[in-house]
């Protein structure tokens, strides 16, 4: 069997990288739509779409063990509500620039 010449090789090592590069992607795609189905079980209406967003990227860039750790710290009153009602009375429209603060 021949010897593949640096080119060939090089060739094949990018093929191998964009497969892998697709494959993180598909997992990543995976991985998301399976969070994205946990919340179809949390009454995320209580919460702006801001609140929201704002509060996932907190936790997230925070990590979740630091973020648990100091959603639980709360006091109690301020984690629980009546069920149907919601938490948050204000508009969700704000003045001002859309853009995100975090």
């Amino acid at each position: 069997m021949p010897k593949k010449t640096d080119r060939e090789r090089l060739a094949d090592l990018e093929a191998r990288q964009r497969m892998m590069a697709e494959e993180v992607e598909k997992t990543r795609r995976a991985l998301r739509g399976k969070c994205a189905e946990i919340v179809t079980d949390l009454p995320v209406e209580d919460l702006t779409e801001r609140e929201f967003r704002d509060l996932l990227a907190a936790a997230i860039r925070c990590g979740g063990a630091a973020a648990v750790t100091a959603l639980r710290a709360l006091p109690e009153a301020c984690t629980s509500s009546q069920p149907g009602t919601p938490t948050n009375t204000r508009s969700s429209r704000r003045d001002g620039p859309a853009t995100s603060m975090a």
